[in-house]
């Protein structure tokens, strides 16, 4: 049996690793990328989702230990960096005839790379995230 050192393939695997690194790396960030988006935009949601709650009950709030909408819909983030915006708007007809109100959360968020591909795919360095939700609001109980 003869043995054969094969040097070269051992050179040619890590010539094309080196060339492949920064693309594994650049996946590895947009991966990174993504899924703070995705958090952030989750937790966003639930905020706007707890605040209109909130809004839309006077019995809830009422029994809620929040003092406002702001509070109620902040509860929901008490892990993010910066505080995100909160506003109420009330409709007189939230387009079914009956009152609602619109809580939109939003905040800044960067990401960590500026990637674009193309002109209808681009992922910005700054951009700003918000989520609303509208509530009817609730018919208050006789007394």
């Amino acid at each position: 049996m003869i043995h054969t050192k094969d040097h070269s393939r051992k050179a040619a695997a890590a010539v094309e690793f080196a060339a492949l690194l920064p693309f594994i790396m650049f996946l590895a960030v947009i991966s990174v990328d993504w899924a703070r988006l995705l958090y952030f935009t989750i937790t966003l949601d639930n905020c706007a989702r707890n605040g209109a709650l909130y809004a839309c009950d006077a019995e809830a709030q009422y029994k809620s230990p929040y003092t406002n909408v702001t509070a109620a819909a902040l509860a929901e983030a008490p892990a993010l960096s910066q505080t995100p915006t909160v506003t109420q708007t009330n409709l007189a007809d939230g387009g079914d005839g009956y009152p609602a109100v619109v809580v939109t959360v939003s905040m800044p968020f960067s990401t960590f790379t500026n990637f674009t591909y193309g002109k209808k795919f681009s992922v910005t360095k700054d951009n700003t995230l918000s989520r609303s939700v509208q509530m009817r609001v609730a018919p208050e109980a006789p007394k």
